[in-house]
């Protein structure tokens, strides 16, 4: 199959295709995830709570991310691959590109930042210095003890006319997707609608440009809790393979996520 890029990715929305991404930590799964025909993987932070155990992405680094990315480069022949900046690795220009550039070294195709129009100069800096940018919005664990928990956000009107007008300052300062999590799906939609770029959805509803979820909630065997937003695809195809495929098929026809895999 053909090499999937961000262009392709934008060719996908502009031709009402859905994108379909998971997260991916080793060359292994990142190896099945290809050969099943995911778009895109992402080498999240969420590896420090489903891989290391910890309470959140906190703690994840620079290196723990290079590390990782390197691994999943290694399984891929075709997908996108994107990698995470962790916690306060962007807190500057100058750190976000010494930091994006240490990912990109590693095989990242990519790198993402959560946070709203206060990046715009690091992203257009960063495109400008040739590392494409995937934004963040909605539920930004990074943030977590900012938002009190992990919680829906933009269920306030002035709370989602604020994200839209940060989605379309960061599409502005250059980011090329922009990844949406945990907001009601009505707000998703607007978001996709509104924007020129792929909007990945993650708790946004069924009418975001794509969906993404953590590899182990699809799997079930994540070690803390299953979120609404996820689904167990092992436990219904028996079969990790069979579980991707169904992931991916899903998601294609519109069936997943259902209204019980979203939020009002």
């Amino acid at each position: 199959m053909k090499t999937v890029t961000v262009s392709g990715l934008l060719a996908k929305k502009q031709a009402g295709e859905k994108i379909t991404a998971l997260t991916a930590y080793d060359a292994s799964f990142a190896k099945m995830f290809d050969e099943q025909g995911i778009d895109a993987m992402l080498i999240g932070d969420s590896l420090g709570m489903v891989l290391q155990g910890e309470a959140d992405t906190l703690p994840v680094t620079v290196e723990d991310i290079a590390y990782h990315t390197r691994a999943v480069r290694r399984g891929t022949q075709r997908a996108f691959v994107l990698a995470d900046m962790p916690f306060m690795s962007y807190s500057t220009p100058p750190y976000a590109y010494r930091n994006a550039a240490t990912l990109m070294a590693a095989g990242a195709s990519m790198v993402k930042l959560e946070g709203g129009s206060w990046l715009a100069e690091t992203v257009t800096g960063l495109v400008q210095r040739g590392v494409p940018v995937c934004a963040h919005l909605g539920l930004t664990p990074q943030s977590v003890h900012v938002f009190g928990g992990f919680k829906v956000q933009g269920r306030e009107q002035d709370k989602a006319d604020t994200l839209l007008k940060e989605a379309l300052a960061l599409q502005e300062a250059g980011a090329q997707l922009l990844v949406l999590e945990c907001v009601p799906a009505a707000l998703g939609k607007a978001v996709a609608d509104k924007l020129t770029i792929p909007v990945i959805g993650i708790g946004a509803g069924k009418d975001t440009d794509g969906q993404i979820l953590v590899m182990h909630d699809m799997f079930g065997i994540s070690a803390n809790y299953m979120p609404k937003f996820s689904k167990n695809y092992l436990a219904e195809t028996g079969d990790m393979r069979k579980a991707v495929k169904k992931y991916i098929d899903d998601v294609h026809a519109g069936e997943f996520p259902s209204a019980a895999h979203s939020f009002e």
